[in-house]
């Protein structure tokens, strides 16, 4: 539905609902994929579920691989969602770690970082 530019409006508000009281429950690619899928859905507005996971990755990004990283940034940049503490804490824990990125994922975090509020 998200890549489809279709909203199943009531599927996603569940979802969200779901999600942010089981955001612990989630790995890191868990946690990428699940902003991904809302920050492609325009149609949808899931905050809380936005400010669930910026809190809980910011306690967790060490856990996470580039990927996971550039992923999550990329959702909040395309969703037009702030989240300072998530981008302050990705952007340290990468700046340590850029060997281990494959150039899309420099690029994607590259392109986040600078479209985000």
């Amino acid at each position: 539905f998200a890549t489809a530019d279709v909203a199943a409006a009531g599927l996603f508000d569940a979802i969200a609902t779901e999600a942010v009281g089981r955001v612990r429950d989630f790995n890191p690619q868990d946690i990428a994929n699940i902003i991904w899928g809302f920050a492609t859905t325009a149609d949808v507005a899931a905050d809380g579920l936005f400010d669930a996971i910026a809190a809980e990755a910011v306690g967790r990004v060490r856990e996470f691989n580039p990927q996971n990283m550039a992923n999550t940034v990329w959702a909040f940049a395309t969703a037009d969602v702030a989240a300072a503490g998530l981008f302050d804490a990705i952007a340290t824990e990468a700046v340590g770690r850029l060997r281990e990125f494959n150039p899309q994922n420099m690029a994607n975090t590259a392109w986040a970082f600078a479209t985000a509020d």
